[in-house]
């Protein structure tokens, strides 16, 4: 276990390192920092990669594993991010609902486009028929992009999406990790190609929160319009936790915890 504190520090210097490195060397960078505080693979768990629709896609297999799959679209602020750095994430969430989690590569910015992003997503979800679709951060908003066109959206699971059009007005407080600075600056980069919000983009919707982050406000106000759209909506946060305290679950308590619901939940909703 470590303290909050002593990750913030190790995270935020190992984004400190990325500062001024060409794209293909942040993603690198960015990999090894985030497969650092990653837990070892589940024993038992297989893994394996292939194209589908053309897209890469990683799929996560648990030793004990039933019926249906579910898709993974990673976080990294549209530019980074990938089927390295959150292999920990995948491999835990199909170790923890039971079922193969397949993980899809989709194209960066800015050697893409929110566009192609989008249209990689689609194309894999489309091929796997998933039983629900799970993404944190920037893949949360693929999520919710990709759901609110479909004319029959599965289960979603949302880990500190970004939501709505964000601006100066709706975000939260800075926070370590993560500031309004750096969320308004992702938004830029792909607010040409983002479709409108809908007012609720499935009808059966889990998300987990972190305390310490710009994005929670907003997240927030979205729950509660879902839930007055008439979703079914599971909502929990994590006390003191921040914006990318997913890869070191297993080493705070408090991430641990909520992540847990967060996959019982889902588990529960895909069982029922």
């Amino acid at each position: 276990m470590i303290a909050i504190s002593q990750f913030e520090r190790e995270f935020q210097s190992g984004l400190d390192a990325m500062e001024g490195l060409a794209p293909p060397d942040a993603r690198r960078a960015y990999d090894a920092l985030c497969k650092g505080f990653a837990p070892d693979l589940p024993k038992g768990m297989v893994l394996s990669d292939r194209l589908v629709a053309g897209v890469p896609v990683r799929h996560h297999r648990p030793a004990k594993c039933g019926p249906g799959k579910v898709v993974f679209l990673h976080g990294g602020g549209f530019t980074i991010g990938s089927l390295d750095s959150h292999q920990g994430v995948a491999a835990g969430l199909a170790e923890a609902i039971g079922r193969e989690v397949a993980s899809v590569g989709y194209r960066l910015l800015p050697e893409a486009s929110y566009a192609d992003a989008l249209e990689d997503c689609r194309a894999a979800i489309q091929a796997l028929n998933p039983v629900a679709i799970v993404g944190d951060s920037a893949g949360g908003r693929l999520v919710i992009d990709i759901a609110q066109d479909m004319a029959t959206a599965p289960l979603l699971g949302l880990v500190y999406p970004v939501v709505g059009r964000p601006c100066a007005e709706t975000l939260g407080a800075d926070a370590p990790l993560l500031s309004r600075a750096d969320v308004l600056a992702a938004w830029d980069a792909i607010a040409f190609d983002a479709p409108d919000t809908q007012p609720c983009p499935a009808t059966r919707i889990e998300v987990l929160a972190v305390s310490r982050d710009p994005l929670t406000y907003p997240l927030e106000s979205a729950v509660a319009q879902w839930r007055r759209a008439g979703a079914d909506v599971g909502y929990r946060v994590a006390p003191d936790m921040l914006h990318g305290c997913l890869h070191a679950r297993e080493s705070l308590p408090a991430m641990d915890r909520a992540w847990r619901e967060f996959c019982t939940a889902i588990s529960t909703q895909i069982d029922g």
